[in-house]
């Protein structure tokens, strides 16, 4: 957005400034909301507009409207503030009770609905102030490679475009900070008075249609992997994008699911789902949460690294 002639004559508060315009939409309201004069947000938008090359906002009888270029640059701008945000945050000494910081979790939606509702009331309980974005995880498609399946949320982590992600993965680089969460493992899924719970047995689970929980839409995963190793096959009727809305589809259909287990035991009963153990081994998996170990010195981190392993 700015390059390194633009920095050196640039000042953090315009962006600042161009936030708060383009949250009120006015000139007065964003005066009040920084403690200024109408004038000097007039005149801090003039210096912005010369630094841009851009208008960026236009006058209407009502207040102002953002032009094309600053819609385009509210999201850069957005990211670079809360980045300067957090890094100010950390230098200040951290107190759960009074912060009001932001920190953004990545992790397999399946993982984020067992964590997230014992998270929100811890954080209610000791930390009103913390807010959290989650982002859903998802390994890159084709990859047996723990590593390389999921270098984008590796990535992510050490560009601190998120703080903390939980991967269902033991090979963790050594660059990284790890806690295990918790062990995971899948168990069958189906609703309430489904034909296959009356005698789960391997036979009839091969032979019933199959709903994948599958982002990408590749109906082959590894419960197709573990059915071949003893050389038996299922009926892959239908792929969805995500555990909750399987949940959601199971409870309509005769469809049944390999869903995991501890997602399962806390959302299946509102749906109407019922789960039993699976008839074929299909092995478990730990749950890592996991952060850049240079991160590690910021006790904010630290502590909500603390609260997920409580909440697990």
């Amino acid at each position: 957005m700015l390059n390194e002639i633009d920095l050196s004559r640039a000042d953090l508060n315009l962006l600042v400034l161009f936030e708060a315009v383009l949250e009120e939409r006015h000139v007065g309201r964003a005066a009040d909301r920084l403690s200024l004069s109408p004038s000097a947000v007039s005149h801090g938008l003039s210096r912005l507009r010369r630094l841009l090359n851009d208008p960026l906002f236009v006058r209407t009888p009502k207040g102002v409207v953002p032009t094309g270029r600053a819609t385009e640059l509210s999201g850069p701008i957005a990211e670079v503030l809360t980045r300067v945000r957090s890094v100010l945050a950390t230098a200040e000494p951290f107190d759960p009770a009074t912060s009001r910081r932001r920190f953004t979790i990545g992790a397999p939606d399946g993982v984020l609905a067992v964590l997230l509702p014992t998270l929100l009331a811890e954080l209610a309980d000791c930390a009103p102030g913390i807010d959290i974005s989650l982002r859903q995880l998802l390994p890159m498609p084709g990859e047996t490679s723990p590593e390389r399946a999921w270098r984008g949320a590796f990535s992510d982590l050490e560009a601190r475009a998120m703080d903390i992600a939980i991967i269902p993965s033991s090979e963790i680089p050594a660059r990284f900070h790890r806690t295990t969460l918790y062990e995971e493992n899948f168990v069958v899924a189906a609703r309430a008075g489904h034909p296959f719970l009356e005698a789960p047995s391997l036979d009839r689970y091969c032979a019933m249609r199959h709903l994948v929980v599958s982002l990408s839409g590749d109906p082959y995963g590894f419960v197709d992997e573990a059915l071949a190793q003893q050389g038996r096959t299922r009926h892959l009727a239908l792929t969805v994008p995500n555990f909750m809305f399987a949940l959601a589809v199971l409870a309509e259909t005769n469809l049944i699911s390999a869903l995991p287990r501890r997602f399962a035991e806390r959302h299946a009963a509102r749906f109407g789902v019922v789960i039993v153990d699976a008839p074929l081994p299909l092995g478990s998996f730990q749950l890592q949460a996991i952060s850049p170990s240079a991160a590690m010195a910021d006790a904010g981190l630290t502590w909500v690294f603390d609260v997920l392993t409580r909440t697990k």
